[in-house]
């Protein structure tokens, strides 16, 4: 499999034209009039908490391609923030980098973010493998005993987060969620958002993908609660190859987890700043993301 050559652009967005309306760990987000913004996925990759001082190729795009597939396959449950991927009918004045911006962004209705992660979990994994371990429990719901590490729920959960600027975001329950936001809208979330796993992870299920968990972000708009930022990538959800599920154990993902082991391995005691990657790590890391997109949409990536 033969991936893009990392630009150096692509860790670092540069467009003097247009004003930086925020700058994440691997989106930058430029505002464009009043009412839109361009979101632009790098190649940035981040591992506990630090963006690393390599990128992986074709990441960026697959974030933004398989966010398209997604918001596109789900708009009968959930109205999303896209306006288009359409280079060609972006401004003017963003038409100018079009070279940079071909598959890796989209311009989309600005929205009143929630301030809540609204995260669904179908398997027992990462922080909530954690916090079952020592209490039974996963973000206030009472689980059955004996459950193993990775075993599949009785049936999806939906378990909210803060959004943290700095650091992890905190799991909260769904009593404390409807402290944050009004408590119909916080019922409309959870409803939401575990009616989009659910025929997201069906799909998945079909194509040789277990969506173990995913986090979804929601605004709201003129049409009301929208779905927007990205959508069931490698990079907001767990991933794993169906044919090598195996519970009770952590399992191979097509996410960032080969460059966590790879940080793991070499003792990184993680003070920044954040270690290079081989390039044998990243080219298998952006094999990983690329196959991810390939099975799910039964599509050659954007390049």
């Amino acid at each position: 499999m033969t991936t893009e050559t990392l630009d150096p652009v692509l860790l670092q967005t540069d467009f003097p034209n247009l004003e930086l309306f925020a700058s994440g760990k691997v989106r930058d987000v430029y505002q464009i009039g009043s009412d839109h913004l361009l979101f632009v996925a790098t190649d940035r990759i981040s591992a506990f908490d630090y963006v690393l001082a390599t990128g992986i190729p074709s990441k960026g795009r697959v974030l933004t391609q398989i966010s398209l597939f997604w918001f596109d396959f789900l708009k009968d449950i959930v109205p999303n923030h896209l306006v288009t991927a359409d280079l060609s009918r972006y401004p003017a004045e963003v038409q100018q980098y079009a070279g940079q911006l071909r598959g890796r962004s989209m311009l989309v209705q600005r929205a009143e973010m929630f301030p809540v992660e609204c995260v669904v979990r179908g398997y027992l994994s990462g922080s909530g493998w954690k916090e079952y371990k020592a209490t039974g429990n996963v973000c206030g719901i009472k689980l059955p005993g004996g459950l193993r590490e990775s075993d599949q729920l009785p049936e999806p959960i939906f378990t909210p987060a803060t959004k943290a600027t700095t650091g992890h975001d905190e799991n909260i329950s769904f009593e404390q969620m409807s402290r944050l936001v009004d408590p119909e809208d916080a019922r409309q979330l959870r409803d939401l958002s575990l009616a989009t796993y659910s025929k997201a992870a069906a799909y998945a299920r079909q194509k040789g993908i277990i969506i173990a968990d995913t986090k979804f972000e929601f605004g709201r708009t003129a049409a009301g609660i929208t779905l927007a930022d990205e959508v069931l990538t490698p990079d907001s959800s767990r991933f794993w190859p169906a044919d090598k599920y195996s519970p009770g154990m952590a399992q191979q993902s097509f996410d960032k987890q080969y460059v966590r082991d790879y940080l793991e391995e070499i003792r990184w005691n993680k003070p920044p700043p954040a270690p290079a990657l081989p390039a044998e790590v990243a080219r298998r890391t952006s094999e990983k993301y690329v196959e991810s997109y390939r099975r799910l949409t039964g599509r050659e990536l954007d390049v």
